[in-house]
């Protein structure tokens, strides 16, 4: 029996004022797209129409999320409103699961010209948590500011929206799915794919699995003990870490995902990975690690619960580059690192005679440099590291590296770490998050702060802490001029850079996702003295973090008594 062609429907709507996508794409409370009527539906829209109609038209687009609440209904909705744009295939991963990294491998794989990834990264999940839709371009890499406006400009004029309301796919089963639509030639496909073989593919080409693999089952094998924190990368580590590499099962925790992600904030820090934590500090595991919800991010810990800053990761990454068949191979050309990350990984390029670029904070900001061969590895403070296999952070391939360079150094993390502070020196780094600030008052913080620093009388200022004396030796709201295309992006954070090197960074976040500002503070100090380096991070950056509150007066502007997460 014959069926008719799925109609195409064009809805009328209103826009909304607040569709402005930041840092990582359109972040709000879940409550908001799932109860305002079109909210979800104009985002998307606009998303779509921003793609120029003749590139839009029987192209191939990815479509992934990292499980949590409302991703399913919203799949459903990007399916119909897909086909009915004139999108001639998607591209999903089983179940509709697909961490960010292998987004950004699949579309590179497939040559898509994108990808729409459902997740709010870090944030809470559950019915009363935050949901995030993220646009990946054809690089593999997050939107382009010019991408992101345009979505934006779109959405403050919208007036209508297409959509194949009558649509089904069935996301739990593999396979290719066909529709055909009225006014379409061709049918519209669908293809349910395997959330982690392509991805798998790509890993076994960077690194070596057979070194890994004596690792973590040889006589004197490392004990792992990794937390997926129920979010995306459950069955990642499963099959890569687990089923390929040989780590017992047991070594796996939390890895169902689940769309609350078991009612803690999926986020890969001290604060919030706290069973990870407690279980190293026993001794029994020589390396652990979590990540967030998406994959993205990672955090590792070494026997006895030793921290490993995500500034020294990329910095010993970059030190240890020869470990990995993927760069002997393809030879490093730079590196690169946001500007709120600590330099500790400029001291490395240095060494090796390699550029380093300070960028803002912003992966998209990486895509230039990679795509023309300047960056071979970069990395933010905020738990993010990754190289130029794909165009995203990647916190798997992040403790695949450390693996790696286990498995060639036979060493502990403890030890790799001291030795690189030892022959490189150690920088001292914190960051202080103040979350869910009123947004007028964290604006006007930071404009009064600007107005401090930039004061000529500012430069030479002198501040005395205990028996410490800071003396300033520049400061400046960082602008960045991208080498490759010219383009300029400014306000990107304020810096105090002192005469001894030490540096404070005071930076508004674009990730809050509608649930107040958040205002972050870095704090910085480089010691040479291996004697010095055992020294507790907070004793260290005491002095440098009392001139931080002084300076911005930041708990009197606030009402707060301290930051809500250290890192």
């Amino acid at each position: 029996m014959e069926t008719s062609p799925i109609p195409v429907v064009t809805v009328q709507t209103a826009p909304f004022d607040d569709q402005r996508p930041g840092t990582n794409g359109l972040r709000r409370k879940t409550a908001v797209f799932e109860g305002k009527k079109n909210y979800l539906q104009n985002y998307i829209q606009s998303l779509l129409s921003s793609i120029d109609l003749r590139d839009r038209q029987g192209c191939t687009m990815v479509v992934g999320s990292d499980g949590r609440y409302f991703s399913r209904a919203a799949i459903e909705v990007i399916v119909q409103m897909a086909a009915a744009n004139g999108i001639g295939r998607l591209v999903i991963g089983h179940n509709g699961l697909l961490s960010t990294p292998a987004v950004s491998c699949i579309i590179r794989k497939i040559k898509a010209i994108g990808g729409i990834i459902l997740t709010a990264s870090h944030n809470p999940g559950g019915p009363g948590g935050d949901f995030g839709i993220k646009f990946n371009v054809a690089n593999g890499g997050p939107s382009t500011d010019t991408v992101m406006e345009r979505i934006h400009q779109v959405s403050r004029t919208l007036e209508e929206y297409a959509i194949c309301p009558d649509l089904r796919i069935d996301l739990s089963r593999m396979g290719r799915q066909e529709f055909d639509l009225e006014n379409k030639f061709k049918p519209f496909r669908v293809e349910i794919v395997d959330s982690v073989e392509v991805y798998l593919q790509l890993l076994r080409n960077i690194f070596d699995f057979t070194a890994i693999k004596s690792l973590l089952t040889g006589p004197d094998q490392l004990k792992i003990h990794i937390d997926a924190m129920n979010g995306v990368m459950g069955p990642y580590v499963r099959r890569i870490l687990c089923d390929e590499l040989g780590a017992p099962a047991n070594s796996a925790v939390n890895c169902v995902p689940l769309e609350d992600f078991g009612g803690r904030p999926p986020e890969p820090n001290l604060t919030y990975a706290t069973s990870l934590v407690e279980a190293m500090k026993g001794g029994d595991f020589g390396f652990g690690a979590a990540f967030d919800a998406d994959g993205d991010r990672y955090m590792i810990l070494g026997e006895n619960g030793f921290f490993v800053n995500p500034a020294d990761s990329v910095a010993i990454m970059a030190a240890n580059l020869s470990a990995i068949p993927y760069f002997r191979q393809h030879g490093v050309k730079g590196f690169a690192r946001s500007m709120a990350t600590s330099a500790a990984l400029d001291r490395v390029a240095k060494a090796m005679k390699l550029a380093l670029y300070e960028t803002p904070t912003g992966w998209r900001y990486f895509g230039n440099l990679m795509d023309s061969g300047r960056c071979s590895l970069c990395g933010e403070e905020s738990f993010g590291t990754g190289s130029d296999h794909i165009r995203e952070k990647d916190g798997l391939w992040s403790v695949l590296m450390w693996l790696s360079i286990m498995a060639a150094r036979k060493q502990s993390v403890e030890q790799i770490i001291r030795e690189h502070w030892a022959k490189f020196g150690r920088n001292y780094f914190c960051r202080f998050d103040y979350e869910g600030l009123d947004p007028r008052a964290a604006f006007y913080l930071m404009r009064d702060l600007e107005a401090v620093i930039s004061d000529k009388a500012f430069t030479n200022q002198k501040f005395a802490v205990g028996d410490h004396m800071y003396s300033v030796e520049r400061a400046d709201n960082f602008e960045y001029i991208d080498p490759v295309d010219g383009s300029v992006t400014r306000n990107q954070g304020l810096r105090i850079v002192f005469n001894d090197a030490s540096r404070l960074v005071f930076r508004m976040s674009g990730s809050g996702g509608g649930m107040g500002a958040i205002v972050r503070i870095y704090a910085e100090s480089f010691e040479r003295d291996p004697e010095r380096h055992s020294r507790e991070t907070q004793v260290v950056l005491g002095p440098l973090i009392a001139i931080a509150l002084k300076i911005s007066g930041i708990h009197e502007r606030t009402g707060r008594r301290g930051p809500n997460v250290i890192t």
